[in-house]
């Protein structure tokens, strides 16, 4: 199994973030991991988005054109990465800020209310794992307890405490993502 997965929207959205969370989730799942981030000079407020690839084989290039899954949390993300989810794939998208809402019939689309889920937790930075919950409902592609270590190991020892707050926020977009276009069951963690 070999998942190509690219998160995008704008510098401060924990964009990187959620990528390396789910990089380290597949690193304890013992699976071969590449995380390759983009972003603008502005950082805050610019692009930002990262493509991760999970993968039981070695992977021959963290290069990619097409992608079997996107995390879209802005237009500029949607405009652009939108074409380049391979039929068959995942598009998940926070509708907040989307004015073009995903057009394509051969793919899977599902969307969380991200933005309004981490407000209601009182902790906007709690958004990103709104959003990676969401995604591991629709495609459980690693397990939770392989989440949770991904958290540890991303995360400063001095900002653990913060752990149960970001578990109860991927519960959360696990929840509350609704799936609004399904074009075939995707594969789950065995």
């Amino acid at each position: 199994m070999t998942e190509e997965i690219i998160i995008a929207g704008f510098g401060g959205q924990g964009v990187l973030s959620m990528g390396k969370i789910l990089a380290y989730s597949g690193i304890m799942q013992d699976q071969e991991v590449s995380w390759m981030p983009s972003y603008g000079p502005e950082m805050r407020g610019g692009t930002a988005n990262v493509a991760v690839i999970l993968s039981d084989e070695r992977i021959s290039s963290p290069i990619l054109n097409e992608f079997d899954t996107a995390i879209i949390l802005n237009q500029q993300s949607m405009d652009k990465f939108e074409s380049m989810v391979k039929p068959g794939g995942l598009l998940i998208y926070d509708p907040n800020g989307i004015t073009n809402h995903p057009i394509r019939k051969d793919i899977t689309i599902a969307t969380i209310n991200g933005a309004e889920e981490a407000s209601k937790l009182k902790n906007t930075k709690t958004f990103n794992m709104v959003i990676l919950g969401s995604f591991l409902k629709v495609h459980p592609i690693v397990k939770m307890d392989n989440v949770h270590k991904g958290l540890e190991k991303s995360l400063p020892s001095r900002h653990h405490h913060l752990i149960p707050l970001n578990e109860e926020a991927i519960q959360i977009g696990m929840k509350k993502v609704k799936v609004i276009q399904s074009i075939e069951k995707l594969a789950s963690v065995n």
